[in-house]
């Protein structure tokens, strides 16, 4: 049985989609980080439905395989979120920091005490 690269992007698409909502059903995934990747399932799945629109794109970008750039926007938009997370957990480890001076601070004030 053959399937082409567009058959296969687009249940890897649904697939995901359907991950990605259940995660945010069962409480395992918030929903401010889900819509991102709500959103990127959607795109590959109009992308990988219409290969006219990934033909057009990669010859813009001078790509010789079409599919390609299916692969190529996967990556860009993975360094992309991936940059996006690394400044969440940047911002989250300086409150940690704060919060744990701050209760280092309270502590000592209430052995004074």
């Amino acid at each position: 049985m053959f399937i082409n690269v567009y058959t296969l992007s687009i249940i890897f698409s649904l697939v995901f989609l359907f991950t990605v909502v259940e995660l945010v059903r069962k409480g395992k995934l918030q929903e401010k980080y889900s819509i991102l990747w709500i959103f990127m399932s959607i795109v590959l799945l109009v992308l990988s439905s219409t290969p006219i629109v990934i033909n057009k794109l990669a010859d813009w970008l001078d790509i010789k395989n079409p599919p390609s750039f299916l692969f190529l926007f996967g990556l860009v938009y993975l360094l992309i979120y991936n940059l996006h997370l690394t400044i969440v957990v940047s911002k989250q480890s300086e409150k940690i920091t704060r919060i744990t001076q701050e209760i280092a601070l309270i502590k000592e004030k209430n052995e004074r005490e």
